[in-house]
């Protein structure tokens, strides 16, 4: 598993969260704001189960745990799907 993260204070503590989870943590190069988009598109996400204002220390294992799994197996569209739906219409 990894993590990548943003090179905020809020991540001083990566090396515990590292042993924690059995996990590689890499952070986002200054500026390169593409490496950004992905963090900030997954926080966006995370943030429609957990409002701002809301601690993350409250939330249970389990929760943490759905959510993952909600966001992991969400529908979406591959560029495999989209370059075969676009060359069925062009048949069409």
């Amino acid at each position: 598993m990894t993590i990548t993260v943003d090179n905020g204070k809020e991540f001083a503590g990566h090396e515990k969260i590292k042993e924690r989870l059995n996990a590689d943590v890499y952070f986002v190069h200054p500026y390169y704001s593409w490496e950004r988009d992905l963090i900030e598109n997954i926080n966006g996400l995370i943030r429609q189960y957990f409002t701002k204002g809301n601690g993350f220390e409250s939330i249970i294992d389990d929760e943490a745990e759905a959510v993952m799994h909600k966001l992991n197996h969400r529908p979406r569209k591959t560029p495999h799907t989209i370059f075969f739906a676009e060359s069925a219409q062009k048949t069409a």
